[in-house]
């Protein structure tokens, strides 16, 4: 037998007195935690005193009905999840109770065993909305050099991202957002919830490029016990997770056909279906995608539906590469040696480091800076980072070339394994022969590491070539 709060707080509102007792009585043996009050107008006091997870209200009800409580319960605490109940059930009562922000409509008379499910759910939408403010309260507890956006820079490209945001951030207008990997995409998606009216719901993130189509239409849309092999219950779909919120679609390109037409008929309408039902459901999301694919290309091509682009494309927000905005670097750097600070001391960056970093094309844009500024901090002797901290492809970016007849590295062969083994053989110098974390530093899997120290001989410790002990 479970706790008594096991599955959850749960208050109880119904002006039939005996009905309201058996509910919080029974509820209470399946391992709820109840408080049931028949009087409507006491209820919203005792959620600004309390701490309920769930809401289970009549809808008729002298006084107040049960939507204009769960109205009034919602301001107090936008986390609560309310389940209206009524013996008058209509489509418009039904439709008016959603709209209100009920997670679900319970006709009377009803047995135990059909709601449990439902509170279940319920209870699950509770958790996503209160981790969401949870981590929304560790990111405003950063220091920002925009602290409304979590955006760094002033180059005149960025301040016109973060003009777009200001200007759409409110409405539930689809916005488009390009721009290459390690842009910032998220980052844009972010702003745009956490300024706009629905930022008390939540923000559900989910990548098309990581699973399988099959299981991508399941994520999104949710399926039915027994709709494919493994499916041995329902589970609801990201876009009723992200239920009065915003859904975040990244790398859309990679979306099938078939995929693609179910997302457009959610954006012209709102309407799904779960995967193995013939219910139709209703989404009221906002829908934030993005691409570092040139969507025009792929509609021509065949891969990407032109309606479906017409239809993301409502609003776009271009980020522009890193390159492109180096006026940018030096902010970025103080950011992230600000927020992702490695130990109790804060680290700085010498003048010819900074020259280094401001010169490299950073190919993988500021996710890249980020990762090699982590990077220089492990490296790092002091708490200066120097050229030495940083990887050779940034400091010997900048060097000019060699002249007509000059070797390009006069001290050592300029084949690229030679490079390469040298490169293993330094990163594992440093990490004092600790294949783990070399293998970490280098961005490979420890296989890997193992597969080039026998090729290049090396026992890491040195870089010997005599000497081919195998690696342990």
């Amino acid at each position: 037998m479970p706790t008594p709060s096991a599955r959850g707080r749960l208050l109880v509102v119904d002006d039939e007195v005996e009905l309201m007792r058996a509910l919080c009585e029974s509820l209470a043996e399946q391992g709820f935690q109840t408080h049931g009050l028949s009087d409507p107008l006491a209820a919203a006091p005792a959620v600004r005193d309390g701490d309920f997870d769930l809401l289970l209200s009549d809808l008729m009800m002298p006084g107040i009905d049960g939507i204009q409580l769960l109205r009034q319960t919602l301001e107090i605490d936008p986390n609560l999840v309310g389940i209206i109940m009524t013996g008058q059930g209509t489509i418009q009562t039904a439709v008016e109770a959603m709209k209100s922000g009920a997670f679900d409509y319970i006709l009377k008379p009803f047995r135990l065993q059909q709601v449990l499910p439902i509170l279940d759910r319920a209870l699950q939408v509770r958790r996503l909305r209160v981790e969401n403010q949870r981590l929304r309260g560790l990111v405003r507890q950063l220091t920002f050099e925009s602290p409304r956006y979590q955006i760094v820079g002033n180059n005149p490209a960025i301040r016109k991202v973060i003009q777009l945001i200001e200007k759409v951030a409110d409405s539930d207008a689809t916005v488009l957002v390009r721009g290459p990997s390690g842009t910032g995409k998220e980052l844009v998606a972010r702003a745009l919830h956490g300024n706009s009216r629905r930022r008390h719901a939540p923000l559900v993130t989910i990548n098309c490029a990581t699973l399988q189509d099959t299981l991508l239409e399941s994520e999104l849309f949710g399926h039915e016990k027994g709709a494919f092999t493994g499916a041995d219950r329902a589970k609801p779909g990201l876009f009723e997770v992200a239920e009065g919120g915003t859904l975040f679609i990244d790398e859309v390109a990679e979306m099938a056909p078939g995929l693609q037409a179910k997302l457009l008929r959610v954006l012209e309408d709102g309407h799904y279906r779960r995967v193995g039902s013939i219910q139709e459901r209703h989404a009221d999301v906002r829908i934030v995608a993005a691409t570092n694919k040139p969507l025009e290309d792929e509609v021509k091509a065949g891969r990407f539906r032109e309606d479906l682009f017409f239809r993301l494309n409502v609003i776009t927000i271009h980020l522009p590469a890193l390159k492109d905005r180096r006026d940018d670097i030096p902010a970025l750097v103080a950011h992230f040696l600000r927020t992702r600070q490695i130990g109790k001391t804060p680290f700085q960056t010498d003048p010819d480091a900074l020259r280094a970093l401001c010169a490299y094309d950073w190919p993988g844009n500021v996710r890249e800076l980020a990762n090699v500024l982590e990077r220089a901090q492990l490296l790092a002797e002091g708490t200066t980072i120097t050229l030495d901290d940083l990887p050779e492809v940034i400091t010997d970016h900048g060097k000019p070339p060699p002249a007509p007849g000059e070797p390009e590295h006069p001290d050592r062969p300029d084949d690229l394994e030679t490079v390469q083994r040298r490169h293993v053989a330094e990163v594992l110098r440093r990490y004092g022969g600790n294949k783990v974390q070399a293998a970490k530093a280098l961005g490979i899997s420890r296989r890997t590491l193992y597969r080039l120290l026998q090729k290049y001989g090396l026992t890491g410790a040195d870089d010997r070539p005599g000497d081919t002990r195998p690696a342990s």
